[in-house]
């Protein structure tokens, strides 16, 4: 309830400060808190569990700042108050967004990078690092336990990546595997011979895997850890590439291999990462796997974080298949398709053509979109709405395309405005549906969390479940039964955002194909959003997100990959590199290519710092 109570709150306690003055806690907000608003948000008993009578002095904004940002999405689409509860005039509501917005920019002058966690490397990371590293592509990852998913909703963040003992098992026997896989070729550099002695030839071996394993060159007094176990191995009579790998195996198990490891610096100031770290934040985010020899290169030669040189090897990386593995990654975790595959599962009697072969299909459609808009320069805006879809034989028929035909994909140009877009994608609507009807609520909650990053709040406690089917009973539509379950008091506030752009999808049945009846009676794919917008169908409400919302949709976009790109959750401070991505990323049309440089370009993503950065307000 966190977004539903809270601006209701703030627009009383801003709309008292004047246009121009910044808003004092003391001498401002905290008297009307206690004339107003602590009899109901104190302690313990707090409603809705928001407790401000813990708020005293100005450093309030500093503590919680997407709480104020997110206040600030609640007034402009004017989600709050609730219907039928006293709301401020628009000169008000007004007033109140420029009283935030600049309590926010009071704190735009400090440049905090944040402080990177060593990260493990997770499953799908390690698959693709052993596939580069010794060209074994067998999923040996697969036995390992699930990673988590942290803060940005992505698995790569490092807080929530742990190891537990079962894990150091798992490495210890996978080291082994693999290279028993490999062919020798990728790990034996040099063999003894008449020009280099045994222990030679062992360590150049291990020195030179070990450096593309550990992603640098690897140290002297590493190296010698290593050819020591060579040379024990060797004592026992093991054969020259028994012995090499035997200490491959505990490269492999390092923590240097198995973490992402950046080095902490003297001093309390940002400082710029090494070029050899920023290779790895490069690769790992643009390939999900190591750097390969020229990242390598570069940053030996130290001009890795030169702008034309990182900007060529963000074009160079992009255009590479492996930057798949990115979109793939990304792409799967932000759209919550794995639970497409884990959790959604339509009525197989009402609904035959769903296949696995279909579902893959519908998931893939939505990968390849996504993948496009790097390797094609597009906008990101495409992820809206498009004139052109990626569908192979099985979608194309789901979809009544015809002309298509084979396994692979391909672009093509469509004429109906339903289709084109996240929003007109099978998977998107499958997921986000029951197994015998589709649910406004459920779908008006993705647009709301996923595309545009508004989430609504959980639900109350106790709330009636409505039906599981969609036919007509005691003459009222499933949408009439929805319409008088949301005219409850409890349910108002939330159903009045949520419900709306769910409507507008209603013209797509459970599995995602176009229909105009519901339970024998017509679609009524109508809505009126909080911000007062009107529609008709799914091609209206696209348009409307595409041109009136487009920047709250950019900017979730641009929050999201910055997440994942800096392997943790934002924080406050991450709000001015945001801020500056969306400005330079208008300024270039909106392309996914410029959407990925003008992330690494950014501030946290080639800085980091020890301590937490003392910030003041100005």
């Amino acid at each position: 309830m966190l977004n539903v109570m809270v601006p209701s709150l703030v627009f009383c306690l801003l709309a008292q400060t004047g246009k121009g003055e910044t808003p004092g806690l003391k001498s401002e907000i905290r008297p009307f808190l206690e004339r107003h608003c602590l009899g109901c948000h104190r302690s313990k008993q707090a409603k809705a569990g928001i407790d401000l009578s813990g708020f005293r002095e100005d450093t309030l904004v500093d503590q919680d700042v997407d709480l104020w940002v997110r206040v600030t999405d609640a007034i402009s689409e004017r989600t709050m108050p609730p219907k039928g509860k006293p709301g401020p005039t628009e000169a008000e509501r007004e007033r109140a967004v420029q009283s935030i917005e600049r309590m926010l920019e009071a704190l735009e002058d400090v440049h905090d990078p944040g402080r990177r966690m060593i990260q493990r490397l997770t499953r799908y990371q390690y698959n693709n690092t052993i596939r580069d590293l010794l060209g074994v592509d067998t999923n040996p990852a697969a036995a390992f336990p699930a990673d988590g998913g942290g803060g940005g909703g992505f698995d790569n963040n490092a807080s929530t990546l742990f190891v537990p003992p079962i894990l150091m098992e798992k490495y210890l026997a996978t080291a082994a595997a693999v290279l028993e896989q490999a062919d020798p070729e990728r790990y034996l550099s040099a063999r003894p011979g008449k020009a280099i002695g045994k222990e030679d030839a062992a360590r150049r071996c291990l020195e030179e895997f070990a450096g593309r394993a550990y992603r640098r060159p690897a140290s002297d007094e590493e190296v010698a850890r290593l050819l020591r176990l060579f040379q024990s191995a060797d004592r026992k009579g093991r054969s020259f590439d028994e012995a090499v790998r035997l200490a491959l195996q505990a490269v492999l198990v390092s923590p240097n291999f198995l973490f992402l490891v950046e080095q902490d610096q003297h001093g309390k100031e940002p400082y710029r990462i090494t070029e050899y770290e920023l290779a790895s934040r490069l690769s790992y985010f643009l390939w999900s796997s190591m750097p390969d020899p020229l990242l390598l290169r570069l940053a030996g030669q130290g001009t890795l974080h030169q702008p034309e040189v990182l900007d060529q090897q963000v074009r160079r990386m992009i255009a590479d298949p492996k930057s798949r593995n990115f979109t793939k990654d990304f792409a799967v975790q932000w759209l919550q398709l794995k639970a497409l595959a884990n959790f959604a599962e339509p009525d197989r009697s009402r609904f035959p053509e769903y296949t696995p072969e279909l579902r893959d299909a519908m998931v893939e459609e939505a990968i390849t979109s996504f993948d496009a808009l790097f390797r094609e320069k597009a906008p990101v805006l495409d992820l809206i709405d498009a004139d052109f879809i990626y569908v192979n034989e099985i979608l194309a028929k789901h979809y009544g395309i015809k002309g298509v035909a084979g396994t692979m994909f391909r672009k093509v140009a469509i004429s109906d405005p339903n289709r084109g877009g996240l929003l007109g994608m099978a998977a998107i609507l499958t997921l986000t549906s029951y197994p015998e009807r589709t649910s406004p609520v459920l779908r008006g909650k993705w647009v709301l969390a996923e595309l545009l990053g508004t989430p609504p709040p959980p639900p109350p406690a106790n709330v009636k479940v409505l039906p599981l089917e969609d036919k007509v009973e005691k003459g009222l539509t499933f949408r009439g039964r929805l319409e008088q379950h949301r005219s409850q008091p409890v349910c108002t506030a939330c159903h009045a955002k949520l419900d709306p752009p769910g409507f507008g999808l209603e013209g797509f049945d459970p599995i995602g194909r176009i229909r105009n009846q519901i339970g024998g009676a017509p679609v009524d794919d109508s809505g009126e959003l909080t911000t007062g917008e009107k529609f008709r169908g799914v091609a209206e409400l696209k348009r409307i997100l595409k041109t009136q919302k487009k920047e709250i949709f950019v900017r979730n976009l641009t929050r999201r990959m910055l997440s994942y790109a800096l392997a943790r959750g934002l924080e406050h401070y991450d709000s001015p590199s945001v801020k500056e991505i969306v400005s330079r990323l208008e300024s270039q049309g909106y392309r996914g290519g410029a959407l990925a440089t003008e992330i690494v370009r950014s501030f946290p993503f080639q800085y980091r710092r020890n301590e937490p950065i003392a910030r003041k307000i100005r």
